[in-house]
């Protein structure tokens, strides 16, 4: 297992900072390290490391997003208002609707079978997303609109969302029913979510002004906290629908809102931790990748999910219909919403271990849109940000 690690760290810091003096994503680096190495042809990881890999991507989503709660101040987000609540759901609907429209035409499945694919494809990755929206809130790019704000939020609810509408569809597949009582829960985990980790977040305020420690122990409390959140979501699932990864951002949100000096100086220290954390979230992330599915997919799969964007860009743009953007902030705010990556990973394999007869073009499509729109979405951030946005 050590060895294993020690590869993953060193050529994951290689490659990612060798595409970056490439003026190209480090994570798309990372990703192709996490394919070399995979099972699938290498197969240089430990077994020991894939068995946990889900619970470490998990972790490193867990510091991504508390570090969003803390950089995102909750003023700005009720400035923008109606746009922040369609950015949760809009375009992954319209995502999954154009998916619906084309993948029977493209690939011979049948509409409840597109459905599942879409579902899949939709969610938008906080991964890749987040830490480019925080950079972006760091130097002033977008802020006085509230542009990354509006992202940042978005993206955090929107995988709430598709997981939903993903376990509906592939219920519907097996069992041949849906239940009205799956889309119930929708709105109760976002409420719960924000509620319990909000609660969470004034009771460590009101700990942190009593009890003065270092910032390096306050992190491994908020940490521990988190993982504990996250353990709530699991024991309470199927009974009361609780989203655990809403509740750590809204926990960094309310430390923001109520502890503003505390909130600053810990978010520069889980930006330390994310540089740990990001390589082994897409480089694990690239282990799950199988080639020999991609070979198969053909032409087809690729303008699927091309297809599939350009549905998902429609849907940004009416999100933002009657706002007081200008054209090219819009244009950012489209491109900046079509990353793909951790979600695809995490549910993408599933249809095919329930033994659905679209398993396999299902975790092709996801392999692909990982592949495909990760790169795509975190280049067109990274350099079209300071032309697309006032600073």
């Amino acid at each position: 297992m050590l060895t294993s690690i020690a590869i993953i760290i060193l050529l994951g810091l290689l490659v990612g900072w060798i595409f970056s003096k490439l003026r190209l994503p480090g994570l798309l680096g990372m990703i192709i390290v996490g394919i070399i190495l995979s099972p699938y042809a290498l197969n240089l990881i430990d077994d020991s490391i894939l068995m946990i890999s889900g619970n470490l991507r998990q972790i490193a989503l867990v510091i991504i997003l508390t570090r969003a709660g803390l950089s995102l101040d909750i003023s700005d987000l009720k400035k923008v208002g109606r746009p922040a609540i369609l950015m949760c759901f809009v375009p992954a609907c319209i995502e999954i609707s154009g998916t619906v429209i084309l993948a029977p035409i493209l690939l011979k499945v049948s509409v409840l079978d597109a459905a599942i694919i879409g579902s899949v494809i939709a969610a938008v990755s906080p991964a890749v997303v987040v830490p480019r929206m925080i950079r972006l809130i760091d130097e002033g790019y977008g802020k006085n609109k509230s542009i990354p704000q509006l992202i940042l939020a978005g993206a955090s609810v929107d995988d709430v969302f598709v997981i939903v509408i993903f376990t509906a569809f592939t219920a519907l597949a097996s069992t041949g029913e849906i239940s009205a009582s799956r889309f119930i829960q929708i709105p109760i985990s976002i409420i719960l979510g924000i509620i319990l980790g909000s609660g969470a977040g004034i009771l460590l305020v009101l700990f942190f002004k009593k009890n003065h420690m270092r910032d390096t122990v306050k992190i491994l409390i908020i940490l521990s906290i988190s993982f504990l959140l996250l353990e709530v979501q699991n024991r309470l699932e199927g009974y009361i629908p609780i989203s655990g990864l809403l509740a750590i951002m809204s926990m960094g949100i309310m430390l923001k809102q109520k502890y503003d000096m505390l909130a600053a100086r810990l978010s520069a220290k889980y930006n330390k931790l994310w540089l740990g954390a990001e390589i082994f979230l897409f480089v694990l992330v690239g282990a799950t990748v199988d080639l020999k599915y991609v070979e198969s997919a053909g032409i087809f799969a690729v303008m699927l999910i091309i297809g599939a964007l350009l549905f998902r860009m429609i849907g940004v743009a009416l999100s933002l219909v009657k706002t007081n953007l200008s054209k090219r902030e819009r244009l950012f705010c489209m491109l900046a919403y079509t990353p793909k990556a951790t979600v695809q990973a995490a549910i993408g394999a599933i249809p095919l271990t329930m033994g659905l007869d679209c398993g396999n073009i299902v975790l092709t499509v996801a392999v692909l849109s990982i592949l495909i729109t990760a790169p795509f979405g975190a280049i067109c951030v990274d350099n079209l940000y300071k032309r697309l946005l006032a600073k």
